[in-house]
């Protein structure tokens, strides 16, 4: 689980509750118009923007990833291609199917090797299974950004709204302050979806996706080295070039640290 964006949501949940029950009561923060105008059109808005099997694939897929991390980072993924090549160079490719590893995809190119596949289907193959993956990650991130550019709009159409009826109805002032609140809920409502909840769980997608894409191009490199039984030395060599300058020549239990 990705304790940051847990950790970050709760932290915002408890510093709202406290700023409103430090100042009133949680039911004058409830009003079934502004929910309604906030998060019925935030919806239809992006309906309007995309297919409907696109919002109900992305909507999850971008939550399940916001609260998800890695199991094998970039520097461990060089140590464990690597030390996979030892094996293969001593004891043939066949061993590989002896290997187990954390990581799905990287198990998928292993289970290639070992099968002895042709390297330019390993690669369609492995390229085409990134591609579709990265494309579910980009599709949640959009979906997220989306809502949290309109909310605030929408919670500045609830406040025209609130702002028209209640000045409609100055001749009745038990009316005015029920149509304020309304109004101004709606902006509250608005700005918090699209900075507490949207907004940030679209960046932490567009962050993981950026991560994902190098990390998969380099099991991708790594599998088609093993498959033509480069040395363990130059595959280290190889992949080590996807991470940045100062992880390069980190020892690998500082690097896991």
């Amino acid at each position: 689980m990705d304790i940051a964006t847990g950790l970050g949501l709760i932290a915002a949940v408890i510093v709202l509750l406290a700023m409103i029950l430090m100042g009133g009561d949680l039911s004058m923060f409830v009003d079934g118009h502004a929910f309604l105008v906030i998060f019925g059109g935030a919806f239809a808005a992006t309906l309007i923007r995309f297919p409907l099997s696109t919002i109900f694939h992305g909507l999850p897929v971008g939550m399940q990833f916001a609260f998800t991390v890695r199991r094998i980072g970039a520097r461990e993924l060089v140590d464990e291609i690597a030390g996979i090549a030892e094996i293969a160079r001593k004891q043939g490719p066949i061993a590989l199917e002896k290997v187990e590893t954390d990581d799905s995809f990287l198990a998928k190119g292993i289970r290639f090797v070992a099968d002895g596949y042709d390297p330019e289907f390993i690669r369609d193959n492995l390229e085409r299974d990134r591609d579709n993956f990265l494309t579910q990650l980009d599709e949640g991130q959009k979906i997220y950004r989306a809502i949290g550019d309109c909310a605030p709009a929408f919670g500045m159409i609830g406040t025209l709204i609130g702002m028209v009826q209640m000045f409609a109805n100055m001749t009745d002032p038990s009316k005015l302050g029920p149509y304020m609140a309304a109004a101004l809920l709606a902006t509250f409502y608005g700005a918090a979806l699209a900075n507490l909840l949207c907004l940030p769980i679209a960046d932490k997608l567009q962050l993981k996706l950026h991560d994902e894409d190098i990390n998969r191009t380099l099991i991708i490199d790594g599998v088609l080295m093993l498959r033509e039984s480069k040395s363990p030395t130059l595959v280290r060599e190889m992949l080590l070039a996807y991470l940045p300058e100062k992880h390069r020549h980190v020892a690998p239990d500082l690097a896991a640290a």
